[in-house]
């Protein structure tokens, strides 16, 4: 069974509601008429009515009983104002700036995300990161513990020698240009905990990245990855996590034992924490297009799950991200 199959299994054994922001993309209306069908999920549509059945008459889609919501006319829109207002007003929000807010279909979403009126929500096929991400963080917000949003990518490789079976899980290659040692750190620890609540990796392997394996070069950049081993094992002293490594020595038995003998990590990495964005998206890419992997996106850190899109995505990409975003919901309510 594949990673994103036994994904598919967890969302139905636990059906969770999603909000969509992006009701009236074609896309969107087949995917979450797809995700009904499977039970893989309960969408929920954001837009106005006549819009969003228009994008299904288009794209020739049998809505049913999907919830459609019209944030401008909505009854909830007023309390969500309110609530808005109350955790923004610090900031200097007031309550008619909340209201205006409130009736933006983003704001709207990640309100009933934090309300308990959606479990996750997933948007991008429209919207920037941005846009989804800056209410998020206004309103749901991080983690205890957990001061960084990132992101991980749920590689799935042909070869079954690599990481879990062929899984490996690599962070962050979405959101932040250049972590410091602490931000890296972060990073690392929660991708371990997306690797095993979200991937089913029972045994995470951390590997911190650099063009160092164990000191063999010196530098300013090799100095931040081995700063950053030191305060995650301070934020997870039972976690398996090495560094600094080259990515042979994390991921090839061989090398890694002769470059890192004794290393818990070195030769069976399964989670590789990449030393900044630049790195790690271009490693994600050609990990997709030259060694033929699936890359499935998730964000990270978050106290509720929100997760962003590609606005070239697939009907199935957006189908394969909400059945993340579920799992994920079912994970953040243990």
């Amino acid at each position: 069974m594949s990673m994103i199959e036994r994904v598919w299994k967890k969302a139905k054994a636990d059906v969770k509601r999603i909000v969509f922001p992006e009701g009236d993309d074609q896309r969107t209306v087949l995917a979450a008429v797809k995700l009904r069908e499977e039970g893989l999920a309960k969408p929920i549509l954001l837009g106005e009515e006549a819009a969003i059945r228009a994008a299904a008459e288009k794209a020739g889609a049998e809505l049913g009983d999907i919830p459609l919501i019209d944030p401008a006319k909505s009854e909830k829109t007023e309390a969500y104002a309110q609530a808005l207002y109350e955790l923004r007003k610090a900031k200097g929000l007031d309550l008619e700036g909340a209201r205006k807010l409130a009736g933006d279909v983003m704001y709207y979403g990640i309100l009933m995300v934090q309300l308990g009126d959606a479990d996750g929500l997933v948007s991008g096929a429209v919207h920037t990161t941005g846009d989804m991400l800056r209410p998020a963080l206004q309103i749901i917000r991080t983690k205890p513990g957990i001061r960084i949003v990132s992101s991980s990518f749920l590689m799935t490789c042909p070869n079954p020698e690599l990481g879990d079976e062929g899984l490996l899980v690599y962070a962050d290659c979405i959101v932040n240009p250049c972590p410091t040692a602490e931000e890296l750190a972060q990073i690392a620890v929660t991708t371990a905990r997306t690797a095993h609540d979200l991937c089913g990796v029972e045994v995470p392997r951390v590997a911190m990245l650099s063009f160092s394996t164990k000191g063999s070069a010196k530098h300013e950049l090799v100095s931040k990855v081995q700063e950053a081993v030191r305060i995650a094992h301070e934020l997870a002293p039972d976690l398996l996590l090495d560094g600094e490594l080259q990515p042979d020595a994390a991921l090839v038995p061989e090398v890694g034992a002769r470059k890192a003998p004794g290393s818990p990590v070195a030769g069976r990495a399964n989670v590789l924490i990449y030393p900044d964005l630049q790195s790690g998206n271009i490693a994600y890419k050609l990990t997709q297009r030259i060694g033929g992997a699936d890359a499935y996106a998730v964000l990270q850190g978050l106290n509720k799950p929100c997760n962003d899109l590609s606005r070239g995505c697939s009907v199935m990409d957006i189908v394969n991200t909400a059945a993340l975003t579920a799992v994920q919901a079912q994970a953040s309510g243990k």
